[in-house]
């Protein structure tokens, strides 16, 4: 298993994954479904992946992931680079 950082959790890695394996623009219920999450907790988790670059919001409540989040997948990036930008 990959090291975290302290603000990111499993739930982080399903959703990088599933956006990655899927290759699709997804809205936060659609994520929730595949992975038995519920809607509001994957929510909280995309903005957290998203103020550290790892997705991007294409409009109100879609998602997709970004290029530094296919490298954090990848193990590219180190999980000790990876800060939200609200720390």
């Amino acid at each position: 298993m990959r090291p975290r950082v302290s603000w990111m959790n499993q739930t982080d890695d399903y959703i990088l994954e599933i956006l990655d394996e899927s290759d699709l623009i997804l809205s936060p219920s659609i994520i929730a479904v595949n992975l038995d999450y519920t809607r509001n907790w994957v929510s909280k988790r995309l903005g957290k992946l998203r103020e550290a670059g790892l997705v991007e919001r294409l409009n109100e409540g879609h998602y997709r992931i970004t290029e530094k989040g296919r490298e954090y997948l990848a193990g590219e990036i180190e999980a000790d680079e990876l800060e939200p930008s609200d720390g």
